[in-house]
């Protein structure tokens, strides 16, 4: 255990463990993650001799317990997947805190930590190497953290690990191209297990496979959890499949979470205008019911990061906007029963 690490347990046992807010000041051991304010911005030459920062995540902060599963969802372009890739480090953050584990995430112990942290991309096609065979590709962290000193340990892991994702011993010499979208997304998350990780980054993991193969995907990923024990940061822009998989979910928009709350909550009683919108559109199979529900339409364009609007980012298209919403931005403030909202009309 790291000094740091050791300071940081030092600091949970002089206070009790609080889970009261994403934010909360307190650092609670029973989280397996603890985001603090992080932000993440790219500069965007916008001349020779100018830029804008583009502010993909601003100031977001959330916890997952171990063994949970939290979904964020949000329309593409939010900045759902630079939350996920800044929490692995493959975008260093511009601020704030990501602790693992009571470990704070530094340039200097993320490769160690990684051994616990795996992600999946969302395309099956370009995440793996096409050059490598499927037992390469998935022994490739076995091989990169020495965990086996034989050859032959290593093949029976590949072997294990692809019979826990349904793939046949026999698929092992072969290249990925030989194989279905949904034949390589289980590839993929052979790979993310490989190392038996604690904690796994789901980047839109079903949204380039077919519906009932989704299924099969989401099936096999709470099974997985069950037996590995396994905490989820569950990103997907299709609010079913997030209601379906996670046990909170957190709605984001213009590179800020807007509201979370646990699924059952927010699925009965969403606050936000822009989750109100979401939960709206969900299609609706019985024609009748359809026909007598409340569709809520959100008028114009999400604005661009480079020009973030001031106060409320969702002011522009929200029915509720006032003049307090063009002057400050609402924090993000509990209603009760984990349920944290940011809204100054709602």
């Amino acid at each position: 255990m790291t000094d740091e690490k050791k300071n940081l347990t030092g600091l949970a046992d002089d206070v009790k463990p609080d889970a009261s807010g994403p934010d909360s000041g307190k650092l609670d051991l029973d989280n397996i993650l603890d985001v603090r304010n992080l932000s993440k911005y790219f500069d965007i030459k916008t001349g020779f001799f100018s830029s804008l920062p583009l502010k993909a995540v601003d100031d977001v902060s959330f916890f997952i317990r171990h063994k949970e599963t939290l979904g964020l969802v949000g329309e593409s372009g939010c900045g759902k997947t630079t939350v996920g890739r800044a929490l692995m480090w493959l975008y260093p953050p511009t601020s704030g805190e990501v602790y693992f584990d009571g470990e704070r995430i530094s340039e200097k112990n993320v490769r160690s930590l990684r051994r616990n942290m795996q992600m999946v991309f969302q395309d099956p096609y370009s995440s793996l190497n096409p050059r490598m065979t499927v037992e390469d590709i998935i022994g490739e962290s076995l091989s990169i953290h020495k965990i086996f000193k034989t050859k032959k340990e290593q093949r029976e892991r590949v072997y294990e690990l692809m019979r826990l994702v349904g793939l046949n011993k026999e698929h092992a010499t072969r290249y990925s191209h030989e194989f279905s979208g949904g034949q390589r997304q289980r590839i993929g998350i052979a790979r993310a297990l490989a190392i038996n990780p604690k904690f796994i980054v789901c980047d839109e993991s079903v949204s380039a496979l077919d519906v009932s193969i989704q299924a099969q995907i989401l099936n096999m990923f709470k099974d997985l959890q069950d037996q590995l024990n396994l905490s989820y940061l569950f990103i997907a822009h299709d609010i079913l499949v997030v209601t379906y998989m996670s046990d909170r979910i957190a709605v984001m928009y213009l590179g800020k979470i807007v509201e979370l709350a646990k699924t059952d909550e927010i699925n009965k009683n969403p606050i936000h205008p822009y989750t109100e919108s979401l939960f709206s559109a969900v299609p609706i199979p019985d024609p009748r019911t359809a026909r007598q529900s409340n569709r809520i339409v959100l008028e114009g364009d999400v604005p661009s990061p480079l020009h973030v609007p001031s106060g409320c980012a969702f002011r522009t298209r929200c029915p509720y906007a006032t003049e307090q919403c063009t002057l400050e931005t609402p924090p993000f403030e509990d209603r009760g029963s984990e349920h944290f909202v940011a809204c100054w009309n709602r």
